[in-house]
């Protein structure tokens, strides 16, 4: 089987073609700290269509499509989560959402120690969940959550375990975490949700048959729109 990955949760826009075996391609457009309006719509399908296009096959190839749900930027999880569906009903085949918070942390399972993905939600707050090892992987402790990047430090200050904080909440509130004992930051090149977990993940879910139509993908905001907000706050 050959997976179409796409992930759209931050600034970045990232695309990847794999299998069983790994990572065949990738292109990623962006990074955690860009500043500027994101450019998701513009990008996005370019981008597919060249990585097909540079692999040397089709779409037509495609067995599954896997795309990051969530939490993050809001249009961005609107734009890759409505093409994975329109892709996905164009070529009749199933789709694999997984939690971005998740493909931050999978990559640092080896770490052995609390694993903390903090995606930057704007009007300081924060995106987080809480991981710990376990064989073979990596298992989330507690709920999604989003709150002040407060909350998360006062969390990790009364576990009082080792811990080590990473994506692009990380990095733009990297003070906050910095005079923690026993916490430290994995660095730019974990401020993005992982291409290759993302593969790796969903291919394991397509070969236990944990797949679901496009029609039932929904993204995972954890707070309502800007543009909900203000209409609630309209004038009568």
């Amino acid at each position: 089987m050959q997976l179409l990955a796409i992930d759209t949760s931050t600034r970045r826009v990232g695309v990847a073609l794999g299998d069983a075996s790994g990572v065949q391609a990738l292109l990623a457009i962006g990074g955690p700290c860009d500043e500027g309006p994101p450019r998701h719509a513009e990008e996005l399908v370019p981008a597919i269509d060249h990585l097909v296009r540079r692999s040397g096959g089709g779409l037509d190839r495609i067995s599954a499509i896997a795309v990051s749900i969530g939490p993050g930027m809001f249009t961005g999880l609107r734009v890759g989560v409505t093409t994975a569906k329109v892709l996905g009903q164009a070529l009749r085949v199933p789709l694999i959402p997984i939690v971005s918070l998740d493909l931050l942390a999978y990559p640092l399972h080896y770490a052995g120690s609390l694993v903390v993905p903090v995606m930057d939600a704007r009007r300081h707050e924060v995106y987080y969940a809480l991981y710990q090892p376990v064989p073979g992987g990596i298992q989330r402790i507690g709920n999604y959550e989003m709150g002040a990047v407060e909350d998360v430090t006062a969390e990790l200050a009364a576990r009082g375990q080792e811990a080590l904080v990473c994506g692009d909440g990380a990095l733009r509130f990297a003070s906050a975490f910095a005079d923690l004992d026993r916490v430290d930051l994995a660095g730019s090149s974990h401020g993005t949700p992982s291409l290759a977990a993302l593969v790796e993940l969903a291919v394991a879910r397509y070969e236990r048959e944990e797949f679901v139509a496009p029609a039932d993908v929904v993204p995972l905001y954890l707070r309502r729109s800007d543009a909900e907000l203000a209409w609630d706050h309209r004038e009568p």
